[in-house]
């Protein structure tokens, strides 16, 4: 049998109204709004945001792809012509569901997010970089990566604070733009190859690439999970840059002085609420990728 002719006739199969779908729709759009409206505003105008604009510009996911609603695998949609040619859907009998080839599709990246996840949650939470990945990529450079804010203390005072303390980062993503004088200062050398082994989850790039991966997954998983991954992406990327060498009172934002004792103990108490937030996304993700897993092996089986 085949997976498509499977799917239309599995009592799993849940198939949503379009009274209850279109619902879930509009609050999904409601609560995206409020997070992004902003954003949207300034791009309008022309202007650009050093902290929310990185969300978008780094990810290169779009709004406007975020704002249509998924249900996730397993769970189709009356009356929903809207979903005629969207990514990863087909149409069995007038319902749109997520399309059995396009899981097929994404099986090794199901697998990997499910392998890099696991191995994150398994390691303890380290709690001592202070957000100094950021400082090293403007470390002995004139070069600075966001050009329409200074930076804070300066640059011979930023190469100071990275002479001061010790540079922990365990985040290739964020390793590959340090500075070459920077990259030697690391505790480890970081590779792409070494992703699965280095990271862990008091990381805020790492939390921050829930986001990331689950946006990969979509529509395989529900956009209930998808957004609040990119809630807490917002907070962690704020934090991120109020603990930059970066001055952002401009744009309303108060820096986290890790130069100072207080500074770092401020940061750390931030980073940990935001490490226990992902925590239980990961976990959510996890569960997420361990269904689409067992779909399809069901797939495979049947063949």
């Amino acid at each position: 049998m085949h997976p498509a002719d499977y799917l239309d006739h599995s009592p799993d199969l849940r198939v949503l109204p379009a009274s209850e779908w279109q619902a879930a729709a509009r609050e999904h759009r409601d609560r995206l709004d409020r997070l992004v409206g902003p954003y949207l505003e300034r791009r309008k105008a022309g202007t650009t945001h050093p902290v929310i604009d990185f969300l978008f510009t780094y990810y290169g996911n779009k709004p406007a792809q975020l704002r249509r609603w998924h249900p996730g695998f397993g769970i189709g949609l009356r009356d929903a012509g809207d979903y005629r040619g969207a990514r990863g859907y087909h149409e069995l009998a007038g319902v749109f569901t997520a399309d059995p080839a396009y899981l097929a599709k994404r099986r090794d990246t199901i697998e990997f997010v499910s392998r890099l996840l696991t191995a994150t949650a398994q390691r303890p939470a380290q709690l001592s970089c202070f957000g100094l990945h950021e400082w090293a990529m403007v470390y002995r450079t004139d070069e600075v990566r966001h050009q329409q804010v200074p930076l804070r203390l300066g640059s011979a005072g930023t190469d100071e604070v990275v002479e001061s303390m010790s540079l922990r980062c365990t985040h290739f993503d964020a390793f590959r733009f340090f500075t070459p004088e920077a990259v030697g200062r690391n505790a480890e050398p970081l590779t792409r190859a070494d992703q699965v082994a280095s990271e862990q989850p008091g990381c805020l790039h790492a939390n921050m690439d829930l986001y990331k991966w689950g946006f990969k997954l979509a529509p395989l998983i529900s956009s209930d999970l998808l957004l609040d991954c990119f809630e807490l992406a917002c907070t962690a990327r704020e934090l991120d840059m109020r603990a930059s060498p970066y001055d952002l009172s401009d744009f309303g934002y108060e820096p986290v002085r890790i130069e100072t004792p207080t500074g770092r103990a401020e940061y750390v108490r931030a980073q940990v609420a935001i490490a226990e937030a992902s925590d239980k996304l990961r976990h959510r993700m996890k569960l997420a990728c361990a269904e689409l897993s067992s779909a399809q092996a069901g797939f495979d089986a049947m063949r």
